[in-house]
């Protein structure tokens, strides 16, 4: 038979209808099992109380007076004695010595057993316990053989002694077994067939659950990810332990898709915005070199402004991609930022403060230029592990922020030292500030705040828009590959502060105690 074939049905079944029908097989397995046990049992027990009855009878027939008057004579009639122990079909005669019938005492109703040779030695070997026979009839008998109690008067030369068996019929029994057969067969089908119908029911409201769970991952599947599966039970259960986790495997898939929209949306941003800012120097170098070649130059003077300003934006264009390139290896991922050559060495941010100092009063003039500590107190010494060109850039860029975006004439501090067991360098402009929205994305990429605020004073004076928006994303990245941090603290009309916390370099600064 082939297997395949069997399990095709199965498989087509629902899991209710495979748990309901794997109830019902265990069910019929447990009743067969129970009902033959208790068949058996009961079998057993008539068969003892038979057998009981039978040894009763044959040992009050064994002591009766004169039960032999001639041999083979019939007496359908025993003593009332007798007659009290019998119930049912109940055979019995008397036997001689040699197991041949002396008398019939009481005839069977129907066929008599068909008796083994029963001489006295083979009574005497039965001794009380029962066997079986049958009769021509085909009913099954149980016979016991006891020896007379008492001997009888024999003619000369006869034998002496003699036996008496009594056989009871096992049809009663047998009729009692087979009601009782038929009796649990009703009782267990009409059990079967209510637990068949309360097993569906219960087994349809227990996996209700798993039909939200179902129609949950529906939903998903048709892509609302904001679905989730009811807690419907304790962790402690094996359902509710699924749809935790569930829930959890759908927390992780969200916001995965979360992240991977933004990441999309970035990038289109990203990528916008920096083919605006490469356009637009491009565009400046195309309409000088179209201007040249159309003849629009007729003068050297025209020439030379023009190369000049080819320059400039060629200049601007390379810086753009510099920034471009540093950022994408100072990318977020910690494998990313891993392939920048950083070059550390024990270094004091006091030297890139001066240096930062000299810049602000050669690039603004106006601007008045104050060296302080941390908020403003005396200046301390602040020894990081860095590499000094990085943050050297670091230190450029808020420079060129800080002139970028504030009016001329406009103070700045800068303030260097130790706060919170990390070195600190800070700049510091009284400038317009920031709203909440502007400084939680002043550090995004190619991000400008206002307009307003973008200007450059250059040396000849003159003010143009701001960068590329690229300089304060190269901070961050720069300090967090020194596993440090950049804080802004800044608010409308209170100016703003861009503060580098890097470690501090404890070797370089037991050094300086030392000294």
């Amino acid at each position: 038979m082939n297997i395949d074939a069997v399990r095709a049905p199965i498989r087509r079944l629902s899991l209710r209808g495979r748990l309901v029908a794997v109830c019902l097989l265990l069910v019929v397995a447990a009743l067969l099992a129970s009902n033959a046990l208790l068949v058996t049992l009961l079998q057993r027990q008539l068969v003892d109380q038979l057998d009981d009855r039978l040894r009763a009878t044959a040992t009050a027939t064994s002591a009766l007076p004169d039960l032999v008057d001639a041999p083979g004579a019939t007496d359908p009639q025993v003593p009332d004695v007798v007659e009290q122990q019998l119930t049912g079909d109940v055979y019995i005669a008397s036997l001689d010595a040699d197991g041949r019938l002396r008398r019939t005492l009481r005839p069977a109703t129907g066929a008599a057993p068909r008796l083994p040779t029963l001489d006295i030695s083979a009574v005497r070997a039965h001794g009380t316990r029962a066997f079986r026979a049958s009769a021509e009839d085909g009913h099954d008998w149980r016979v016991i053989a006891v020896p007379v109690a008492s001997e009888p008067r024999q003619p000369t030369g006869a034998a002496t002694g003699g036996s008496v068996v009594v056989a009871g019929s096992l049809q009663p029994v047998n009729n009692t077994i087979r009601h009782l057969g038929l009796w649990m067969l009703v009782i267990d089908s009409l059990v079967l067939a209510l637990l068949g119908v309360a097993g569906w029911f219960a087994v349809r409201a227990g996996l209700r659950p798993l039909r939200r769970i179902e129609t949950t991952a529906a939903a998903i599947a048709g892509g609302d990810l904001a679905s989730r599966v009811p807690q419907m039970a304790s962790t402690r259960t094996e359902l509710g332990r699924l749809s935790h986790a569930l829930n959890g495997m759908l927390d992780r898939i969200e916001a995965g898709d979360s992240a991977r929209a933004a990441t999309n949306e970035r990038m289109r941003t990203f990528i916008a915005d920096a083919s605006h800012e490469l356009r637009t120097p491009l565009f400046g170098i195309k309409g000088f070199t179209e201007l040249y070649r159309m003849g629009g130059m007729p003068e050297r003077s025209d020439v030379d402004t023009a190369m000049n300003r080819i320059e400039h934006e060629a200049a601007r264009l390379v810086r753009i991609v510099e920034d471009l390139l540093l950022l994408a290896r100072l990318d977020e991922d910690p494998a990313a930022q891993a392939q920048l050559p950083l070059r550390p060495t024990p270094m004091d941010l006091r030297t890139l403060a001066a240096d930062a100092l000299h810049d602000l009063k050669a690039l603004a003039p106006d601007r008045a230029v104050t060296l302080t500590g941390p908020g403003g107190g005396p200046t301390g010494e602040a020894p990081v592990l860095g590499d000094e060109a990085r943050l050297r850039q670091v230190t450029s860029n808020l420079v060129g922020n800080a002139i970028a975006h504030t009016p001329p004439g406009t103070p700045v501090r800068i303030g260097v030292g130790t706060q919170d067991g990390r070195a600190v360098l800070e700049l510091s402009d009284q400038g317009p500030g920031m709203t909440e929205d502007q400084a939680a994305r002043v550090f995004d990429r190619f991000y400008r705040a206002d307009t307003g605020r973008g200007r450059t004073e250059t040396a000849r004076g003159r003010t143009e828009t701001g960068g590329a928006g690229l300089g304060l994303s190269i901070v961050r990245s720069l300090v967090s590959a020194h596993h440090g941090r950049v804080e802004v603290d800044t608010a409308p009309g209170r100016g703003a502060t861009f503060r580098v916390l890097l470690p501090l370099h404890p070797d370089t600064l037991a050094e300086s105690a030392e000294r």
